[in-house]
This record gives C-alpha cells, sequence and structure tokens, in this order.
C-alpha cells in the first residue's frame, strides 16, 4: 500500500489539504451529448439541484462541463460552452459552500469562468490546446488540473497507443508542467491526473491504476476519475452503459476508486457521490487507520 503524500492545493478563496483524506469532486456535465448522463442536466434547474445534491452528499468539490470529451466527440465553440456552463456558475454562486470546477480547454471559458466564481480549471488537453489556460490560472490564482490525453476526444481510442504508458504519461505531464511554471502558475496550484480512458487500451488504463505510486513521484497531487468508464464495462462483460443511471458500473467503479486511492490518489473524480464517498472514506480507513481514531 502506497503512502500518499500530503500537499497543499492554493484556490483563490482558500486552502485544500490533499492527502490525509481522499477528496471527491463530483461530476456536473451540462451538455446533451456526455458518456454517461449527457442530457440530463443540461437544464440550469436540474444541474443547480443536482450539484447542491452532490455537496449535501459529500462532495469536496463540483466539476461542471460543457463539453463532452468522449471518444468520438466533436468539441463545441467558447460561445457554446460559456451558454451551458455561465447560468449554472451564477445561480450556486452564494448556494454552494465548496469549490467549483470548470472542465475546459478554452482560455475564453476559464477566464469567463472564474469571474462567476470557479476556483479550479481542469484541461483534459494538460494546456496542449489553449497554453492561454496557465495565463488565465495565474492571474486568477486558479488551481490547475493538468490531464493526460493522447490525441483528441475526436480519434483518441483510434489512434496508435503508446507502447509505454507510464513513460508517455509522465513525459506528457512533465511538459505540461513546464508550460504551466513558466507562465507563472505556482507549483502548489497544480494536480496531475493520468487520464484513465483518454487514448489508453484497457491493459494500459489498468496499468496506470496499479502503477500511480510512480507518477506519484513527478511530485504533484493525482486525481484520478475512472467513474463509469468503457474499460470497467469490458472487465464486468457489459460494454453498454444504460444512458443516466450507471447502474451497470457502480460496483465496478466502486473497485477502481478504492484501488485508485490505496495506490495514492488524493481526488477521485466521480458520478456517484453518495455512493463513492463511503468508498473514500473506508479506503482512506484501511490506508491509515489513525483516521478513524480521530473523527
Amino acid at each position: 500500500m502506497f503512502h500518499r503524500p500530503q500537499f497543499q492545493l492554493r484556490l483563490p478563496a482558500r486552502t485544500l489539504a490533499l492527502g490525509e483524506r481522499t477528496l471527491v469532486m463530483g461530476v456536473l456535465n451540462v451538455t446533451p451529448d456526455s458518456f454517461s448522463d449527457g442530457g440530463l442536466f443540461s437544464n440550469v434547474g436540474a444541474a443547480v439541484a443536482h450539484a447542491l445534491a452532490m455537496e449535501a452528499a459529500g462532495a469536496h468539490i463540483i466539476d461542471v462541463g460543457g463539453e463532452s470529451t468522449r471518444p468520438g466527440s466533436l468539441g463545441v465553440s467558447a460561445e457554446t460552452e460559456l451558454e451551458r456552463v455561465l447560468p449554472v456558475l451564477e445561480k450556486l454562486r452564494g448556494k454552494i459552500h465548496i469549490p467549483i470546477s470548470v472542465d475546459t480547454s478554452k482560455s475564453e471559458v476559464a477566464e469567463a469562468a472564474a469571474g462567476a466564481g470557479a476556483e479550479i480549471v481542469n484541461d483534459v488537453t494538460a494546456l496542449r490546446n489553449d497554453p492561454r489556460i496557465a495565463e488565465v490560472a495565474r492571474r486568477r490564482k486558479l488551481a490547475l488540473i493538468l490531464m493526460h490525453m493522447r490525441g483528441k476526444p475526436r480519434t483518441m481510442q483510434k489512434a496508435p497507443f503508446a507502447r509505454d504508458v507510464l513513460r508517455d504519461v509522465a513525459k506528457d505531464l512533465r511538459h505540461a508542467v513546464l508550460v504551466a511554471r513558466r507562465a507563472g502558475v505556482a507549483k502548489s496550484q497544480i494536480v496531475l491526473d493520468p487520464g484513465i480512458g483518454f487514448g489508453k487500451s484497457f491493459e494500459q488504463n489498468c496499468e496506470l491504476l496499479a502503477r500511480l505510486p510512480e507518477l506519484a513521484r513527478l511530485g504533484y497531487p493525482l486525481l484520478v476519475g475512472t467513474s463509469r468508464k468503457s474499460f470497467i464495462g469490458r472487465m464486468l462483460e457489459k460494454s453498454e452503459l444504460r444512458s443516466g443511471a450507471g447502474a451497470d458500473r457502480i460496483w465496478g467503479t466502486a473497485a477502481t476508486v478504492a484501488a485508485s486511492i490505496l495506490q495514492g490518489a488524493h481526488i477521485v473524480r466521480v458520478h456517484d457521490v453518495a455512493e463513492m464517498a463511503q468508498v473514500a472514506r473506508v479506503s482512506d480507513a484501511l490506508a491509515s487507520p489513525r483516521l478513524m481514531r480521530h473523527r
């Protein structure tokens, strides 16, 4: 079992302690076409209600996304993203007490979201799409999540996979960190994500989860998102996911969340917050029994 290092993650209005306990990031897709819950929360009222419900269920962060990055997706304009995301952020302001992350790879969206109260930018391209996101993070003092993706969503599961997935992920994340740091983003603002399911084979996804301690050597906190992903369906021999339900993969997701935490993940990004908050709490207790003695 890997001993998880501790970090302080600086946000504009607060600091998050990472490492003593796992933080649960709840997914809020305000899109019509996300892979598991597309269309469920495209209505502003439904999105706001779901965000508040996830907070009540134990989420420590809400990640709001206005563009699907599922395999085969084509992307949308910054204007479309903003039309989807900003009304939700504005309605949540003053109602929610946990940090909000905006899932975007566009600096215009990151800038506007920060103005509407977002404190974290979650960039699935690790600054490859728009390096100016790093400048927004520096100026706005936002935390910055850099996720590894091989290729682009439209073709990432069709293009050749890396021969050595850990080397590929580590190399690209080191480069992303260098870009961010050169732009003035502090080390205490950066989180790394290996990008499970983003341009990786089934075997490579499993390998990355098993080798998270090696990625921890990069010296940054780790976020892992496995929730409801297709490699779990393959393990369970259930390739199809019922739209909006997630029931076919919830227990498989729970296993990967527990594995991620025991291998050193600081943050887990999930759809099923109430269930995965329990998984996180038990996994934390297994990793460090003293936590339960001091609760």
